[in-house]
């Protein structure tokens, strides 16, 4: 179990990283709103549940009340994302790379921010496993991505998590690299999560620019082909 005396120390750090992965995760989703033409409140909607909706299941999951329940800054946090898209539409809407960028901010941010908050309560209420490693790696993972899969099925799209893509799997390698740290004796807290965050965007950069990605699992390298249903008739 993770000893996480100092987690008074980095909250004010936490807190930043909080609206920065806020803000970025709701302008990935309202950028895919604005392409799929919703309108403002339709955007803020699908901003909503790209930036917070990890982070309510994580906290459901964990006993204690949603973040931003308590704190209606996140609220308006996610607004601002919607006026800039607005402001500077072109530049946002237009280009996968705007979308990467946003979004991969997110993903590394959100991972951390899930993974401290679950060593934080498990240590608080003597709840050890909350503080392991895979259980804090797992809360991290679901904070990172689930408001992306939200986001998509919103948009009618397949979540990314279940594309070829190297999404969750960069996530949990970051939150694994976070205690390989720890057990190695790193005992700077910040140097454990910045070194975390830049390895997850790095990931995500290297997998998009080669074209890296999870083997589809077809069965034997074949195509399965789903038998098609029988139209019933009736006499």
């Amino acid at each position: 179990m993770v000893d996480a005396a100092w987690h008074d120390e980095i909250r004010p750090f936490m807190t930043a990283l909080e609206y920065i992965g806020t803000f970025a995760g709701a302008m990935s989703g309202v950028r895919l709103a604005c392409y799929k033409r919703f309108d403002w409140f339709g955007a803020y909607v699908i901003g909503f549940v790209t930036a917070l909706g990890g982070g309510t299941l994580r906290d459901i999951m964990l006993g204690v009340t949603p973040f931003w329940m308590t704190a209606p800054s996140y609220l308006f946090t996610t607004f601002l994302a919607v006026v800039a898209v607005w402001l500077f539409g072109r530049r946002f809407i237009s280009g996968k790379i705007t979308w990467f960028i946003f979004d991969t901010i997110a993903i590394s941010v959100f991972m951390v921010i899930g993974l401290e908050k679950s060593i934080r309560i498990g240590v608080d209420r003597g709840i050890d496993s909350f503080a392991d490693w895979w259980c804090a790696i797992i809360m991290g993972v679901i904070t990172a991505v689930f408001g992306g899969v939200m986001r998509d099925i919103c948009i009618n799209e397949v979540p990314l998590i279940f594309r070829k893509e190297i999404y969750a799997m960069a996530c949990a390698a970051g939150g694994l690299l976070w205690y390989v740290l720890y057990w190695c004796g790193v005992e700077d807290p910040f140097v454990r999560y910045i070194v975390s965050v830049v390895a997850i965007f790095v990931i995500r950069a290297l997998a998009i620019k080669y074209h890296l990605g999870v083997p589809v699992l077809t069965g034997r390298g074949k195509t399965i082909h789903l038998p098609h249903k029988k139209e019933a008739h009736h006499d």
